[in-house]
């Protein structure tokens, strides 16, 4: 088995789309009006409309409903990251913080109060488990 992808489900694909290719710096890549994916080397993040929906089961998922789930981002600096989401970010969760696992993160939700997370490994055992 191979983990591939999250999806988020959403009213407004262009809105999300457009947030996450400025909030990332990655190009999406649209498959259809109601699909898009945002490629990074390890993952992929995957963007439907909620037309998309009716295809799995209806009413199996809902828009801007997440209470549960981050999307997380390993990124190079986080504290040059927020100075660069900020003004365009609306809703910063907190401050880059190092959190005691020894990641710097920075929490923040998209346009639709989905939980996105940007860090970065500060420590040496988290520098060692994000080595590539």
């Amino acid at each position: 088995m191979d983990f591939v992808s999250t999806r988020i489900i959403t009213d407004d694909i262009a809105r999300l789309v457009e947030f996450y290719e400025k909030a990332t710096g990655v190009q999406a890549a649209w498959s259809t009006e109601d699909f898009a994916e945002l490629k990074t080397p390890s993952a992929t993040l995957a963007i439907g409309s909620t037309r998309t929906v009716p295809l799995f089961a209806p009413g199996a998922a809902r828009p801007a409903d997440n209470h549960s789930v981050i999307t997380e981002f390993l990124v190079d600096d986080v504290d040059r990251v927020h100075g660069n989401l900020t003004g365009f970010v609306a809703d910063f969760v907190n401050e880059p913080t190092t959190m005691p696992w020894g990641n710097r993160s920075l929490l923040f939700r998209d346009p639709d109060g989905h939980l996105v997370n940007f860090f970065a490994p500060v420590t040496p055992a988290a520098i060692a488990k994000f080595a590539r």
